[in-house]
């Protein structure tokens, strides 16, 4: 990869893709410290979606401003969460990765998976540490869930990264009005299948909060049950 150039181009670019930035979390980054980068923009309108404003709105911070930030941050932070919105959908986010990467922080990518080639340049050229793969729902519910039809692009991430020995966890958004306890065991069952093994995430919804839906109260129905099997240990979060 031709680094000076890509950092020339980076400068030069006038655009903001960066909705806002989280200048320190000991969450999201699992047993490291972290900043986010927050992009705007996505290819999915889940109905449960909390970050409408991300989502729908448009950045403010340049990619010259954030390496700025970083470089201040070094030593001090372990890693960098890229996050969104979709943060895989923006020009120049593979050279800004390379920078990021060359500055010595572990980089991580939040993605609902629908930018497989990109996924792959990124493991091509060992450029990521480890991915928080989301996993909205089934193909039967997929639609209805996302208002996208990309169900088939977010089964390309998951194969691309099962194959390729990355660190990687897979996470599920719960609403009790959208996914219930039948359909999540039918997406436990559809990861074993798929020779998925390791942590699985279901994150409750967080009530009273601005979605792009109005939708209803939320119960944790599925708390305390058993969820996991013998490749895949179930957690709960939120």
């Amino acid at each position: 990869m031709n680094t000076n150039n890509e950092l020339i181009s980076l400068k030069e670019n006038a655009s903001k893709p960066i909705y806002s930035l989280t200048p320190f979390t000991l969450l999201d980054y699992p047993h490291k410290s972290a900043c986010i980068l927050w992009f705007a923009g996505c290819n999915m309108r889940c109905l449960y979606c909390y970050n409408p404003e991300i989502v729908l709105g448009k950045g403010s911070l340049s990619f010259e401003k954030i390496l700025s930030f970083l470089q201040s941050r070094r030593n001090l932070l372990d890693a960098v969460v890229f996050s969104g919105g979709e943060c895989l959908l923006h020009k120049n986010v593979i050279p800004l990765i390379a920078e990021v990467k060359k500055m010595g922080f572990l980089i991580k990518i939040d993605t609902n998976g629908s930018k497989p080639e990109i996924l792959q340049q990124l493991i091509d050229n060992e450029l990521i540490n480890y991915v928080a793969l989301d996993f909205k729902a089934l193909s039967s519910h997929f639609e209805k869930i996302t208002q996208s039809k990309l169900f088939l692009t977010f089964e390309q991430s998951l194969q691309l990264l099962i194959k390729s020995g990355i660190l990687f966890e897979v996470r599920t958004t719960v609403h009790s009005d959208l996914i219930s306890e039948k359909e999540i065991r039918l997406m436990i069952y559809y990861l074993n299948t798929n020779n998925y093994k390791g942590n699985y995430y279901i994150q409750h919804f967080v009530n009273n909060v601005t979605t792009l839906e109005k939708l209803g109260y939320s119960f944790r129905e599925l708390e305390g049950k058993d969820l996991s099997t013998e490749n895949i240990k179930v957690h709960f979060r939120g």
